[in-house]
């Protein structure tokens, strides 16, 4: 380890561009084992594990605007993958639920999608995995604080 100071651009660079590089190598084969893109894979994720799930849910969830989850959404429903429904507490809403066929497409790309997941972080890592995790969720949580104030600076 160095006491060099952190050249946070260089930080920057990494992070994105090794962002850039997991995105299309789950999506690549996750599209090849399982038909599954990886943005419809996140989809029906959300959508399974998330109570009365609404598109405003779904973009809170990937960070993304509602017109963004939306649109992801017809995309996935187009497909088969899941159906909006009334929603019984709020008319002017519907809920997401996955149908037998996203249900079955959600299976199997998560084993792949986990196997993956594996070989990208927890062989290379190893026991710093965790320490790496903590710090995502720190940088997360920041990110989500900055936003709520309004892109303030984050503490």
């Amino acid at each position: 380890m160095t006491n060099a100071p952190l050249d946070l651009r260089q930080l920057f660079d990494d992070l994105v561009r090794f962002e850039t590089e997991l995105w299309s190598s789950l999506d690549a084969t996750l599209v090849r084992e399982c038909g599954v893109a990886l943005g419809t894979f996140n989809t029906l994720l959300i959508v399974s594990k998330t109570p009365n799930c609404r598109v405003n849910d779904l973009a809170t969830a990937l960070s993304i605007t509602v017109g963004g989850a939306s649109q992801a959404v017809d995309r996935v429903e187009a497909r088969g993958l899941l159906v909006r429904v009334a929603n019984p507490a709020n008319r002017r809403s519907s809920l997401l639920q996955l149908t037998d066929a996203g249900r079955e497409a959600l299976e199997s790309a998560s084993r792949v999608f986990d196997n993956e997941l594996s070989i990208w972080f927890g062989i290379p890592l190893g026991r710093a995995s965790g320490r790496f995790a903590d710090d995502l969720s720190t940088l997360r949580a920041a990110a989500a604080r900055r936003r709520a104030d309004g892109g303030q600076r984050a503490t």
